[in-house]
């Protein structure tokens, strides 16, 4: 999965792709054979069905036309999906410093039912409190305006609402040691991160585990990765890694099935949930 310039991909475009492409192979017709009833090159239908591109109406509705499908009631509800898929979503606000890239993630992390991360250097976004964010922002941005650190430090706060939503996700998190032992804003604010995750155990949804330097080397300790899990049938497991200058989604189930693999190994190794918070009590009495 590719997002373009055009907008991050939001799941209700990606799943109305994925039903443009199953209409088109029901009507036996190749992306060539679509793309001449658009008067557009094959790569526009595809980037259509990949969710790369927003989906413009015009278009939806000659292919809908196209692909045999002609009762009013069926191309007007498509229609309303589709211009309801191309609205921008609530991070749209923050644009002035979310990249479409991480559009992308934002609008994924969103819409999942299940979000399992590995995290070997910082506490996951959804759980930071706003200084540690802070401080990690700035480490990680070393020459940005304050007001770019703290605009990005809101959008973190408005992601974490999804965690105590009447519909949350379930959230499991697996991290190395070493986040609890890097010191990241100093003293003060390490004891309130520990105490915010401490809390978050608490929740429901969410599940920590902890990998103990004791456990030895681990399947993924090359860098961190989130997998997104979706109710709805058309949407795949996404995985997710993320580097200096960008991030990469992996959709191919060969792909998500390593990732998936790695990260059940390594909740084999971690220590088990329920002795999470007994981890973190020790680690505030050390700082």
């Amino acid at each position: 999965m590719d997002p373009r310039p055009g907008g991050a991909p939001t799941v209700l475009r990606m799943v109305l792709g994925k039903r443009l492409q199953d209409l088109r192979e029901r009507a036996g017709l190749s992306f060539e054979q679509a793309g001449q009833a658009l008067d557009v090159t094959h790569a526009t239908i595809r980037r259509m069905e990949k969710a790369e591109v927003g989906l413009k109406i015009p278009y939806v509705e000659k292919l809908l036309i196209t692909y045999g499908i002609t009762t009013p009631e069926e191309i007007g509800g498509f229609l309303a999906l589709a211009r309801e898929a191309n609205r921008p979503g609530w991070w749209h606000s923050f644009r002035d410093v979310l990249p479409d890239w991480f559009s992308a993630f934002v609008s994924l992390e969103g819409e999942a039912t299940v979000i399992r991360a590995y995290e070997p250097h910082y506490v996951p976004g959804l759980l930071q409190t706003p200084a540690y964010a802070r401080a990690v922002l700035r480490a990680g941005m070393p020459h940005a305006a304050a007001e770019e650190i703290e605009r990005l430090v809101e959008l973190r706060v408005e992601r974490q609402a999804l965690v105590r939503r009447a519909n949350a996700p379930l959230l499991w998190v697996v991290m190395d040691e070493t986040v609890l032992r890097r010191p990241i804003g100093g003293r003060q604010v390490m004891r309130e991160q520990i105490d915010a995750l401490a809390e978050a155990t608490e929740l429901l949804n969410v599940r920590l585990q902890v990998i103990p330097f004791a456990s030895g080397p681990h399947p993924a300790m090359y860098g961190p990765f989130h997998i997104f899990r979706f109710q709805l049938q058309e949407i795949p497991d996404i995985a997710y890694s993320e580097s200096l200058v960008g991030g990469v989604y992996f959709d191919e189930r060969d792909d998500v099935s390593t990732f998936l693999e790695a990260l059940d190994r390594m909740c084999a190794q971690a220590a088990p949930a329920q002795s999470t918070k007994a981890i973190l009590d020790g680690m505030r009495k050390e700082i």
